[in-house]
């Protein structure tokens, strides 16, 4: 068979990802905090976004754009919890998140392109020096930090330029807990001193305040509060060093341990209570970050639920029409044409982009609304099985784009704000054929039956199987065994130790 070399043409369709589809998919998994962040940059490197004044209402902005509306009505009838079906007869078509046309702009519309849901407060306080706080005195009083706070007694405590040095590593070594999280040896290697100096200036940091700081380990922590309390005697020394006999609540082996009898034993447990297991948790560590619902869901006084875009996770961006024509009749070379042409489709396509992560995010949450309409309106115990495939079918999307959405997002709800993701559960069978259970109802069960249960008749994992059956349950012992861990609920053994003290 001859080799030979030709051309041919052929036509075919492909799916290329441009940057902007890129940029789209991006936006949908992002959270409120990160899409801030995000378009911060974008106001800053685009002279033709602006961030919003917010003068104008949500409502009113979005009905100038034609943007869908900002919330959805279910109808608390439209589930029948007991076959599992939903009807949607009046939901708005659930089209894909980015196969529709990029519109074009006519002549009448105004110079000023605006996506907004709302005016958070980053976007209100204006570009001018004028308006940042001025409060200097209040800037000025600030809590130390662990770090700073360490640092400050190390200055006092030794005036050694070798032990500040070996000082300064251990506390950069020290977490958020208040805890060494390098040991010694590895300290020694990368200053390159002997271990024992190390271990030296060590003892001068677990002296500093907060008592029980730079412990390598809990016993230790205890150990340097105890004598720093002058309370530190042979006894409780041998309590210090059986804390896994503490936490099974084993007071027989503790008491043969320590010698002691239950009075001092019960004292000398009433004394550990007492002391701070995390000491560097007084200083705080980074920011706490609020869970911040991305929707809410509330009842409406007919029975059906609303579903409504949290306005404050909205950032309201601006495309400068005004500007760009001004712009463009003063460009002079084709660089600069370029150039200007570019950051307007960026900045068209970011609104766009925006505009379609709103839809998204309320499709997607409205039918997650609707597919757990029994939790919504009774608790846990109703929720059922649902994963990203019936979903993403339900509203005629991929289970990908259902998991970026899902993704960093939360529900505020009556019941409290829930991550998206607490919504998706894994199947239990029923033992009678019925509907299948939650996995996290079927949690939720397991904590009431324990919490209900009595000091002489703690339940065992066997007994937790046998009653589950009898509600319907059909489960194995190695998953209740599973469940209960993760509810860091303790065997029967050790809760029928505890009760069994407590009674005392």
């Amino acid at each position: 068979m001859a080799l030979m070399q030709r051309l041919e043409m052929r036509q075919g369709q492909s799916l290329v990802m441009t940057p902007q589809l890129l940029q789209a998919i991006k936006l949908l998994q992002l959270s409120h905090l990160d899409l801030v962040s995000y378009v911060e940059a974008e106001l800053e490197r685009n002279p033709l976004l602006e961030a919003g004044d917010g003068d104008a209402s949500g409502d009113a902005a979005l009905a100038e754009i034609g943007h869908p509306a900002a919330a959805e009505t279910i109808r608390a009838g439209d589930i029948d919890l007991s076959r599992g079906e939903i009807e949607h007869d009046h939901a708005p078509p659930l089209d894909n998140v980015f196969d529709e046309p990029v519109e074009t702009r006519s002549a009448a519309e105004p110079q000023v392109d605006a996506f907004t849901l709302s005016t958070p407060a980053w976007q209100t306080s204006g570009g001018s020096f004028d308006a940042e706080d001025t409060d200097f005195a209040g800037r000025l009083v600030s809590e130390p930090s662990l770090h700073e706070h360490l640092l400050a007694q190390l200055d006092l405590a030794t005036d050694n330029a070798v032990e500040r040095l070996i000082g300064r590593h251990i506390v950069d070594a020290v977490n958020e807990a208040g805890y060494l999280a390098e040991s010694c040896d590895q300290l020694a290697d990368n200053l390159g001193v002997p271990v024992a100096d190390v271990e030296r200036v060590l003892g001068i940091v677990q002296g500093f305040s907060p008592s029980g700081i730079a412990a390598r380990n809990l016993a230790e922590c205890l150990a340097i509060q105890l004598r720093e309390r002058d309370r530190y005697d042979p006894a409780i020394e041998a309590l210090i060093g059986r804390l896994d006999l503490v936490a099974k609540r084993d007071m027989g082996a503790l008491r043969r341990i320590c010698g002691v009898d239950d009075e001092d034993l019960a004292d000398m447990l009433a004394e550990i209570r007492q002391l701070d297991p995390k000491p560097g948790r007084a200083f705080g560590g980074g920011p706490v970050q609020t869970l911040v619902p991305d929707v809410f869901v509330r009842a409406a006084p007919d029975g059906t639920w609303l579903v409504e875009l949290n306005p404050d996770t909205l950032p309201k961006v601006l495309v400068n029409q005004a500007y760009h024509a001004k712009v463009s009749r003063q460009a002079k070379g084709e660089s600069e044409k370029s150039f200007i042409s570019e950051c307007l489709q960026n900045a068209n396509w970011l609104t766009r982009s925006l505009e379609q992560r709103s839809r998204t995010i309320l499709k997607v949450a409205s039918e997650i609304v609707r597919q757990q309409d029994g939790f919504f309106a009774s608790g846990v115990a109703y929720l059922r099985p649902l994963n990203l495939k019936t979903v993403a079918d339900a509203i005629g999307m991929h289970e990908s784009t259902v998991s970026r959405v899902t993704s960093n997002k939360a529900i505020g709800t009556a019941r409290g704000t829930f991550e998206m993701k607490y919504f998706f559960t894994a199947s239990i069978p029923s033992a009678s054929g019925a509907e299948a259970h939650s996995s996290e109802a079927v949690r939720h069960r397991i904590r009431q039956l324990v919490d209900g249960e009595k000091p002489d008749d703690v339940l065992s994992d066997d007994a937790l199987v046998k009653k589950l059956m009898r509600e319907g349950i059909d489960i194995a012992r190695r998953t209740v065994a599973k469940y209960r861990e993760s509810l860091r609920i303790p065997s029967s053994v050790d809760r029928r130790r505890e009760k069994r003290v407590g009674m005392r």
